[in-house]
This record gives structure tokens, C-alpha cells and sequence, in this order.
């Protein structure tokens, strides 16, 4: 008896050790399907987003997403430190519970004995030293010195690993944010395509593309060693890692085949790095056989009356879609590259992907500011035109449309 606990006891301690080690200290994708780390996904994942799936307001259910993944790391930690303290409360048992209590109490049983060891496990791993019950022999001393560095290390691993987390958690949220004013809010192809579509354009998102594609190197290298983040939810309710993500390599794919000159090779660049993030984040969670069901259901984002919409939405911009069945089909080939990875990733984290399309909205702040530029524009060509031209103001005012989208008085 004392040997199988013994053995079970170092097997509870290694287990804890090559978890925290895979799970800190390793800057790799962690390896082995029986770690906590992933056991304690599995366990609580699957019954949260299951309550989260059934309730019905969609602000209420992302708040529900949202607590996990703060909690999560909390429990993890609980996990961990709960598993070191039974790890060394079987090694002590299995010694044959050599301790003195200087309350008097005497234990008559085994379990009043692992009771014993379970609480100087306790006092020890959490550096208490109350000091009520005294180790007896040499080897009980050297294990309580031991346990003890153990909790000290364990707390400094927790000290450390909490800033790293938060900090790519917030390195990762700036340039979504950032992409609300370029594509909108949940971000878009269309829209990200169309506010590019000016002269000088083609820098700009040059300029874009070369900041996501760095972007997605750092979310492979942060998520990947740290899979916990991709449970992070971002601070807006239409805002996500997956939908911008998938925006942007939405983007790409009409760049590179529907379009000649500089950015298509800056696209096709930012397009392999964000498709190696997705797929290397599918290969974490173990999701092939999703990704394989999304594949084999095709669905379709962007069926023929979206793209025929998307088509006039780019009117006014160099891509030429529609009228050229090439670029259909190259199209429709490219996106079938990523989208089964990006389907996957959604379905098990309950992050829906972005649309190729939104309609627009009336309180969008980038129409706002657009809008009010053009009213200073009307009324610099009304000067220049003379008074005898100028229209009425509130014409002018009332009636300043940005991307489709009039501008009224409540939201100037």
C-alpha cells in the first residue's frame, strides 16, 4: 500500500512539473494528449460553452464567454497547486507519516493519518511553517525542505506568468482596435477594401497588410505557447481576434487574385502568415476533425448575391471582380485555404467569423468624421463656385452621405 501511494505520489508531482514546464517555461506548442493543462480544458470548456450557447441575448452570452478565460487561469493555478500539495501529502504517507503533533492529537487510522499529511503538505507548499506538527526523521525533514522550495518556485512561476499573458493580451487587442477605423466594426473585406479606395490607397494598405502580417507572427508565436489567450475575449461585443484575422486574409484573397502591382505581393506575404497562425492554432486545440466537417459543409460566406454586392462596393476602386470568371475562380479556390481552419476555430470557441459584408451603420464614428470632412468640402466648393450656385444649407447638412450611409443630426 505504501509503495502504490509511494508511486502515485511522484507521478502527481512529475505530472505538475512537465505541465507548468510545457505550459510557461516551453516556447513550443505543448505535446501529449494527457496533460492537466489540456485535461482541465477538456473538462470545463465543453459544459461553459455549452450554457453559453443557450442563452439567447448576445450581450449577456459574450460576457458569459468572456469570464472564462480570466477564470480559467485562476482554476489552472488552483489545479496545480492542488495536485503538488496530494503529490506530496501520498510521498509523506507513503513514509509512513512521520510527524509529531504537538496538539496531543493521535492518529488511529490511515485516513486520519493522510489527513496529517495532507496538512503539513499544505503548510509547507504554501511556506505557512506553523510549526504544530514536527517532522520525526531525517527524510520527512529533507521532503518539507523540498516542498518548500517547490512553493516558492511555483509562486514566483505565477508572478511571472501573469504579465506575460496580459501583456500579449493587450499587444494583440491595439491593432484590433486600430482596424475599427479601417474596416469597420465587426471588420470587413468589403469595407476594409472600399476606405482604401482612395488616390494614395495602394500605400496605405501596403502599410496595413505589412503591420498584420506582423501581427500574425506574433499571434502565432504568443498563442501558440500560450493557448490559454485564445480564450481571451476582446473588450467589444463585435470585435475578435478570429474575425479580424479572418477579415484581413479575406482581404488578401481578393488582393492577390484580383489585382496587379505592389500590394498583391505585400497580400500574398500577409496571407501566408496569418493562414500558418490559423492552421497551427487548429493543430493546438486538436480541432482536425472540425476543421475537416467545415470543409466537407462548404459553407459559403460569400454567396453570389454578396459577391455581386462586394463587386459594386469596389466600383470606385482598381479591383475588378465581377466580368472576369478567372478571378471567380481563383477566388473561390483561395478561400477554401483558410476558411475550413477559421470555422473550426469558431465553432469550438464560440467566436463567429466576420461577414465579407455588414451593413453600415448609422453611429459608425469613421462615417462620422468622413462625413463631417465632407461638409467642409461642399462648402469650400460653394465658395469657390460663388453665391449663385451654393445649395441650401440644410441640403448640405442633412443629406451628406459617406459609403451610402446619410449623415443626420443625431450622430454628427
Amino acid at each position: 500500500m505504501h509503495i502504490l501511494t509511494g508511486f502515485a505520489g511522484v507521478v502527481f508531482l512529475l505530472a505538475v512539473g512537465l505541465d507548468t514546464f510545457q505550459t510557461i517555461i516551453l516556447p513550443r506548442r505543448p505535446a501529449g494528449r494527457f496533460r492537466i493543462t489540456r485535461l482541465f480544458f477538456l473538462v470545463t470548456w465543453g459544459p461553459w460553452a455549452a450554457i453559453a450557447r443557450r442563452i439567447k441575448s448576445k450581450r449577456v452570452r459574450e460576457d458569459f464567454y468572456g469570464i472564462y478565460g480570466p477564470a480559467s487561469l485562476i482554476l489552472l493555478l488552483v489545479v496545480w497547486a492542488a495536485v503538488l500539495e496530494i503529490g506530496f501529502a501520498l510521498l509523506f504517507y507513503a513514509m509512513g507519516s512521520p510527524f509529531h503533533d504537538v496538539t496531543g492529537h493521535v492518529a488511529t487510522s490511515g485516513l486520519d493519518q493522510f489527513k496529517t499529511d495532507l496538512y503539513v503538505s499544505g503548510t509547507t507548499l504554501f511556506t505557512l511553517g506553523l510549526g504544530d506538527i514536527l517532522p520525526q526523521v531525517v527524510s520527512a525533514r529533507a521532503m518539507i525542505i523540498t516542498e518548500a522550495g517547490v512553493g516558492l518556485g511555483f509562486v514566483a512561476l505565477v508572478i511571472g506568468y501573469v504579465p506575460v499573458l496580459y501583456g500579449a493580451f493587450s499587444k494583440r487587442e491595439v491593432s484590433i482596435a486600430l482596424l475599427d477605423g479601417r474596416a469597420g466594426s465587426p471588420p470587413t473585406a468589403g469595407e476594409l477594401l472600399r476606405r482604401h479606395g482612395f488616390d494614395g490607397g495602394d500605400e496605405a494598405i501596403v502599410a496595413l497588410l505589412m503591420e498584420w502580417e506582423r501581427w500574425s507572427a506574433e499571434l502565432l508565436e504568443s498563442h501558440v505557447s500560450y493557448p490559454l489567450l485564445c480564450y481571451y475575449r476582446s473588450q467589444h461585443d463585435n470585435q475578435s481576434w478570429l474575425s479580424a484575422l479572418t477579415a484581413v486574409l479575406d482581404a488578401c484573397s481578393v488582393l492577390i487574385t484580383s489585382l496587379q502591382g505592389t500590394p498583391v505581393r505585400q497580400a500574398q506575404l500577409t496571407f501566408a502568415m496569418a493562414r500558418h497562425a490559423l492552421v497551427d492554432l487548429v493543430l493546438v486545440f486538436h480541432l482536425k476533425e472540425k476543421k475537416q466537417w467545415a470543409a466537407q459543409q462548404e459553407i459559403d460566406r460569400l454567396p453570389m448575391a454578396d459577391f455581386r454586392k462586394l463587386c459594386g462596393l469596389l466600383n470606385d476602386t482598381d479591383i475588378v471582380l465581377c466580368g472576369d470568371p478567372a478571378s471567380e475562380e481563383r477566388l473561390r479556390a483561395i478561400r477554401k485555404l483558410y476558411e475550413p481552419y477559421a470555422h473550426a476555430l469558431a465553432e469550438y470557441l464560440g467566436m463567429p467569423v466576420s461577414d465579407w459584408l455588414t451593413e453600415p451603420k448609422k453611429n459608425d464614428q469613421w462615417s462620422t468624421v468622413a462625413g463631417l470632412r465632407s461638409q467642409k468640402e461642399i462648402a469650400r466648393k460653394r465658395a469657390e463656385a460663388g453665391p449663385n450656385s451654393a445649395a441650401p444649407d440644410n441640403e448640405a447638412n442633412e443629406y451628406a452621405v459617406v459609403g451610402g450611409t446619410p449623415l443626420h443630426e443625431d450622430h454628427k
